[in-house]
């Protein structure tokens, strides 16, 4: 009951995929000290390059950005030479791959950066930090952050542009934008992180202007074609909903189509989670503000992802964890084969 996730589907004139099938982004920390790629995660790519589109681990744009260990770069050339063998692995098993660029924001740590300074800034919208550490380093509780200057603004919107130039000289299809999960543009997204009262705080036309800079620059470097989005309406990682956040994303959907992403992504954990100011599920409140090419994730099921583009509710799917699991997912689905359950355990390697 599967058949339309293996229907080809064109992202673009310029990208068309395989199968309807995307690999979600799953932070692994297995980049050396240098924040470089390794062999193992060049071979671990290529293993899943049967998926219409992987979309790789988050990937910092540069230092002050990384908020856990290992992460990988794209602001070196070793970190670009890195990259390289791994999209070279995937085109070469018949592959495509995104990068996904990523800034942590207020969930940076000093500790990564810092170079032995613990009080190294850590950047964010306004100065109001998160509770807890830092997961796999819980000796790492988070800093309370500074609110970015507006040339730190332009600096960060520049290195964004920067890092899609790399990863097009890494050999990457394309790049998706981590604009979701509580990190530094969904930071900007939301009341609860964002009190700002300048040009980027405020007010819904305020508090959109940097993700859309941010889209912009990088579509003057690489073309809408090659650029995609990943967003998260309802606020639930690391930070409080507000009923005003609706108004927000009312605002930046209608600016995104008129860009013609190659797609735009939920970033959602779980996808049965309903927040009462999208009036339901993020996907739901995403498809109706936005016509254009979808990416569902959040624990969907082969079964339930192929329901959900059958009645429209997405036009692809993300699946996560259990690509940890089977590298060989897609040929398990379309072969009706049963598939590895995903543990905890299996973050410890690259299989």
């Amino acid at each position: 009951m599967t058949e339309n996730l293996f229907k080809p589907y064109a992202l673009n004139n310029s990208i068309n995929l395989n199968n309807k099938i995307l690999m979600a982004p799953l932070t692994r920390c297995m980049a050396d000290d240098n924040l470089v790629p390794t062999q193992a995660m060049a071979e671990y790519y290529a293993r899943r390059a049967e998926s219409g589109l992987i979309i790789s681990e988050a990937v910092i744009i540069r230092p002050d950005g990384q908020g856990y260990p290992n992460t990988p770069g794209l602001f070196t050339q070793a970190q670009i030479d890195g990259w390289q063998a791994v999209t070279t692995a995937v085109h070469n098993s018949g592959g495509k791959i995104f990068a996904q660029l990523w800034h942590t924001g207020r969930v940076a740590h000093p500790y990564f950066y810092g170079e032995g300074n613990d009080d190294a800034p850590v950047l964010a919208p306004s100065a109001i930090g998160v509770e807890g550490s830092v997961p796999r380093m819980r000796e790492l509780t988070y800093k309370t952050p500074k609110a970015v200057s507006i040339d730190e603004i332009n600096s960060l919107v520049s290195d964004y542009a920067l890092a899609a130039e790399n990863a097009i000289k890494a050999g990457f299809d394309g790049v998706e934008i981590h604009g979701a999960n509580g990190y530094l543009i969904d930071q900007f997204l939301h009341h609860d992180s964002n009190q700002r009262s300048d040009e980027y705080g405020g007010s819904s036309e305020n508090m959109i202007r940097f993700a859309l800079e941010v889209v912009d620059g990088i579509i003057s470097k690489i073309g809408n074609d090659r650029t995609a989005l990943r967003v998260s309406p309802g606020a639930y990682f690391n930070m409080a909903g507000d009923s005003r956040d609706r108004q927000v994303f009312d605002l930046l959907l209608p600016e995104l189509e008129k860009r013609d992403l190659a797609f735009l992504h939920i970033g959602i954990f779980d996808d049965s989670m309903e927040f009462d100011y999208l009036g339901g599920k993020a996907s739901s409140y995403v498809r109706a503000n936005y016509s254009k090419t979808l990416v569902g994730v959040g624990s969907y099921t082969a079964e339930t992802a192929s329901e959900a583009i059958e009645s429209d509710k997405f036009d692809l799917i993300a699946i996560g964890r259990p690509f940890i699991a089977n590298p060989d997912y897609v040929s398990k689905i379309r072969n009706n084969e049963p598939l590895v359950s995903y543990s905890d355990e299996m973050l410890t390697s690259l299989v």
